[in-house]
């Protein structure tokens, strides 16, 4: 067992810019009509306080937005239906959440081709006319600007597209198209919203990444083009290994996401107009694909935890892709445990993952503490909490934290664990043989052995022992304690005389 031992004074500061609740993922934006889906989302915000989504397809046909059909005489007509995208961004904006907008896929009646992408065939051409590419950005920015209000749908980030340096989600993964696709958005949405922010090229992780966002910049600069922050997509898979429609692979280490990470934001520190520019991840996770079992893990969940203490350092926001397993890039899930990106699994029971989330978004004060096992928060009345993990890639050992606080006297040290054996609803499932459909019992025990173990234990003097068994993540509050009890109210009678 690995000990490590913790002393933290009244001076004791660290770094940690926690920005885990900028943002969340979601599956295409038409998925939001689904009940399962309103309800996985606010499951998710009543526990994780997200202020922003963002998601595919705003412009995909199921979205019904751009209307287009010809008369007995062959004119053209073209017109607008924004009923569907009202009702997403009212349940968003119920939720709490105000839109991170990406600009895709290619409506099939403005496409140039017919490549398509995914189970629900996301059109990834060009537009065969950048007027009306443009004209459909402006009407449905100005659409949510009277209803929602200019100044507050200006305060909505809007990216260019998804990917478009891997050939799947742009034709060809064609640069010069893509640089030509990001000028016409964004003049047309700086003419329909002036203020509202917009950035590119979410490039994912490959060999050509790094340039792609070098020769963005560039052409940005020598066009005179608005870009008003960057953004990436960071995901841990090595390898693959395909087992029929699932996906293993080892994974990379935080370290090296880090570094990734890194080289992006030295490559726009290097412009010097573009010197501290803003980084959005808008995609990480640990694997890539929808149906890797990683997912459902609690090594998922320690793996999140690293990068989240870390990600801030060098990203404004890193969005978790995805919030829940409605989802169906690759169909649709047939049982509510498939590897789905979703920190939810379908039927509302709760992976390990979503209380990684929980536990950062809910952390408050000075960071007083932090390494690969643990973040530590001072609060203003001296209350101390924090977040702990142990991430098991290959050596699968219990870590042990000896913490020294500077609470004085009388304490209590309260835990919510989440680990393989108190909190992983996954082995339940498998133990209960894996069912496709699960019956009101399965369902209620599998809701339940998704929810963290809490305890409490007494503190003397601010020290405290954290056990951390394999890929656990731990939310912990150290607190003194003063007062009495009501007269005549004895806890320890019964303990002592039955």
């Amino acid at each position: 067992m690995k000990h490590l031992n913790i002393a933290v004074t009244p001076d004791s500061r660290a770094q940690f810019n926690n920005n885990a609740s900028f943002c969340v993922g979601t599956g295409r934006m038409g998925l939001a009509l689904q009940k399962e889906y309103h309800d996985q989302l606010f499951m998710a915000q009543e526990l994780c306080h997200f202020k922003h989504i963002r998601g595919h397809g705003l412009f995909c046909d199921d979205m019904g937005i751009y209307q287009y059909w010809k008369d007995r005489e062959g004119k053209e007509h073209m017109g607008y239906n924004f009923t569907y995208l009202d009702r997403v961004m009212d349940d968003y904006r119920a939720a709490g959440l105000k839109p991170f907008l990406e600009l895709g896929f290619m409506p099939d009646k403005m496409a140039s081709g017919t490549q398509t992408i995914f189970y629900w065939k996301g059109n990834t051409t060009p537009p065969a006319s950048h007027g009306r590419w443009a004209e459909l950005i402006k009407v449905t920015l100005r659409h949510l600007a009277d209803r929602y209000g200019e100044e507050e749908v200006s305060t909505w980030p809007c990216e260019v597209w998804n990917e478009p340096n891997l050939p799947g989600f742009w034709e060809h993964a064609d640069e010069a198209a893509y640089h030509q696709l990001y000028k016409t958005s964004v003049k047309a949405v700086k003419e329909a919203l002036p203020k509202m922010r917009v950035g590119g090229p979410a490039i994912c992780g490959g060999a050509t990444s790094l340039d792609w966002v070098r020769n963005f910049l560039t052409f940005c600069r020598d066009e005179k083009l608005p870009v008003d922050f960057l953004t990436r997509h960071a995901y841990m898979g090595e390898t693959p290994q395909h087992n029929a429609r699932y996906l293993y692979h080892t994974m990379r280490t935080v370290d090296s996401i880090i570094e990734e990470m890194q080289a992006t934001r030295d490559i726009i520190d290097s412009f010097p107009e573009y010197a501290g520019m803003e980084m959005h991840v808008t995609e990480f996770n640990t694997s890539y694909h929808p149906f890797c079992p990683i997912h459902d893990t609690n090594y998922n969940a320690a793996l999140i935890a690293g990068l989240l203490a870390r990600m801030g350092d060098v990203c404004a926001s890193y969005s978790y892709w995805t919030f829940g397993d409605v989802f169906e890039e690759q169909g649709v899930p047939s049982r509510p445990f498939h590897g789905g990106f979703g920190m939810i699994a379908n039927g509302l029971i709760p992976k390990p993952t979503l209380w990684t989330f929980a536990f950062f978004n809910n952390l408050s004060g000075t960071p007083v503490y932090r390494d690969e096992h643990v973040i530590l928060m001072r609060k203003a009345d001296g209350t101390y909490e924090g977040v702990a993990w142990n991430i098991c890639k290959d050596e699968r050992e219990a870590v042990t934290l000896e913490l020294s606080l500077p609470v004085a006297g009388k304490g209590v040290l309260t835990t919510e664990t989440v680990d393989e054996q108190v909190c992983n609803p996954l082995k339940a499932w498998h133990d209960m043989g894996e069912p496709a459909s699960l019956t009101d019992t399965q369902l209620r025990f599998l809701r339940n052995a998704g929810m963290p173990l809490c305890r409490t234990e007494a503190m003397l003097d601010g020290q405290v022992t954290l056990t951390l068994e394999e890929n656990a993540v731990v939310r912990f509050t150290a607190a003194a304690v003063s007062g009495d009890s009501d007269e005549g109210y004895d806890y320890d009678w019964y303990n002592q005389n039955r």
